[in-house]
């Protein structure tokens, strides 16, 4: 595995889905009963000049409360977790547009990227939910870099997965409790 299998720091809670399945207001809602401060972690680009993202980034603006802190970190996730404060609780939305940040690397740059990743989740003592796309359940993509995404996001999720105290799939606008509805697939 490359990293330490043992969960140590505060909690994470992974929520997946597809497109438009409600996974993002899943965790809102989690993060909004957990009783605590809520800090939300924005990986997404800021991409001013895309109309669609910038109406995409409205409407989670405005699901959001008004108490909720909100960092816009982009590719720099990693820094803000170390920088996040223990008593709040964080949702950080999403792994794939952090990934999207990283697609040039080669895969050794890849590798050092998410291994620094998954070390600043295990020391960081907030919890953690975190937004993570499915990708692949249809069509191959046919370009390189959407095969890069697809194959470098479901292997960090595979990563991702043992550190995890909860894990959520969201389809359809309903929630499923992977931790309750499922076994672990063997390593080969």
């Amino acid at each position: 595995m490359g990293v330490v299998e043992q969960r140590s720091g505060a909690g994470l809670t992974l929520v997946s889905g597809p497109s438009r399945s409600g996974k993002s207001r899943w965790a809102e809602h989690l993060v909004a009963s957990s009783g605590h401060p809520v800090l939300y972690i924005a990986t997404g680009a800021v991409a001013a000049d895309d109309p669609a993202w910038q109406q995409r980034l409205q409407l989670h603006r405005r699901r959001r409360p008004m108490n909720w802190a909100t960092w816009e970190v982009e590719g720099e996730l990693e820094s803000a977790l170390g920088r996040a404060p223990a008593d709040h609780q964080l949702l950080i939305d999403s792994l794939g547009t952090w990934l999207a940040h990283h697609l040039d690397l080669s895969a050794e740059g890849w590798e050092r990227r998410q291994l620094g990743l998954l070390e600043a989740l295990m020391s960081c003592c907030a919890p953690q939910v975190i937004v993570t796309e499915e990708t692949g359940w249809g069509v191959v993509p046919p370009t390189v870099i959407g095969g890069r995404f697809c194959d470098r996001l479901g292997g960090l999720q595979q990563r991702l997965q043992p550190l995890a105290q909860a894990s959520w799939l969201v389809i359809q606008g309903r929630a499923l409790d992977l931790h309750a509805l499922s076994q672990p697939v063997p390593d080969p």
